[in-house]
């Protein structure tokens, strides 16, 4: 069983939001793997803790530790800053961990344009077929199967969106093969959407990282330029899932 820890950056505003991207990641993660790498987790919290002082009950919300740190801002914001580094680092060092990263560009998209079902759509999609190629990396059954666990998000929206797609799901036919659709309807993703708040989960937290450090990739603030600290996503390159895109060198889905 595979397990997707997803969160996002950005927000899905068409009109006057302040963001023009949306970011959704999936990090993904064997069962097999799930307690050991938890463990390294814990362990890097640690010393977190020992060099920064960051408590291990203490969330790591990579925009809020930069520009609304609360409690956290007893902490230097360069040290803030570092610790996020230290972070990609350390999820880059496990080597059966996968993201899968969707960026939707909202500049110039229709009004009626659903900047969350196209984003979903399409992670919901990658991990599928990703699950059913068996080309994560890490143990590879004939039969493995997928789970999603988001941070809180639109649940119900959500929820409708993977069980319609369990039963009608249209994919455009590759150009080689003429015009129109297929139903490829999901058959590797069990159960609904279990939803959980990232204040208790560190692999939440680790998908709000890469999702914030793509944004900042793709469109640094002045503070992450200021430090050099744009490239930080590049970082996380060794556990990129680049089969889920061949068109873009660190596999990112864009629209």
């Amino acid at each position: 069983m595979y397990l997707m820890y997803v969160d996002e950056s950005g927000d899905i505003g068409l009109q006057n939001s302040p963001t023009r991207y949306f970011v959704l990641t999936g990090l993904i993660i064997h069962e097999l793997r799930w307690r050991p790498y938890l463990d390294q987790l814990i362990d890097f919290r640690r010393r977190m803790r020992q060099t920064f002082g960051l408590k291990l009950r203490e969330e790591i919300h990579a925009s809020a530790m930069i520009n609304r740190p609360g409690d956290l801002m007893r902490i230097p914001r360069h040290n803030r800053l570092t610790i996020l580094r230290h972070f990609a680092d350390e999820l880059a060092s496990m080597p059966d961990l996968n993201i899968i990263n969707i960026v939707v560009d909202k500049q110039n998209k229709s009004g009626d344009y659903d900047v969350f079902d196209a984003a979903w759509r399409a992670l919901i999609q990658r991990f599928e077929n990703t699950l059913s190629h068996r080309n994560f990396s890490g143990p590879a059954n004939p039969d493995e199967r997928g789970m999603i666990f988001p941070d809180h998000t639109d649940d119900k929206k959500l929820t409708a969106l993977l069980r319609q797609m369990r039963r009608y799901n249209p994919v455009p036919n590759q150009p080689a093969y003429g015009s129109g659709y297929r139903n490829l309807t999901l058959t590797s993703i069990v159960e609904d959407p279990s939803f959980r708040d990232s204040e208790h989960s560190y692999f939440i937290q680790a998908a709000d990282l890469a999702a914030f450090l793509l944004y900042q990739f793709i469109e640094p603030s002045s503070y992450i330029k200021r430090k050099g600290a744009q490239n930080y996503f590049t970082r996380l390159s060794p556990i990129l899932c680049l089969h889920a895109s061949r068109r873009d060198p660190y596999g990112i889905v864009r629209f």
